[in-house]
């Protein structure tokens, strides 16, 4: 396995979809929640990410 620590999950970021924010560390229980991610500004960005994700992934199924 890598040398590689994992992040203590209260330095991570998530989104709240149930709060409609950003979120640090422990908070909402993950069903309601997106990430983790690196930082606040990734979880801010998450429901677009989300979106760009969900478009390419239907665009690859009209390539098939």
């Amino acid at each position: 396995m890598g040398d590689q620590e994992q992040p203590s999950t209260e330095n991570q970021w998530w989104y709240c979809l149930r709060h409609s924010r950003a979120e640090q560390g422990p908070g909402c229980p993950n069903k309601y929640r997106l990430g983790p991610y690196p930082d606040e500004a990734a979880a801010v960005e998450a429901l677009r990410t989300v979106a760009e994700r969900n478009e390419a992934w239907d665009q690859d199924d009209k390539d098939i």
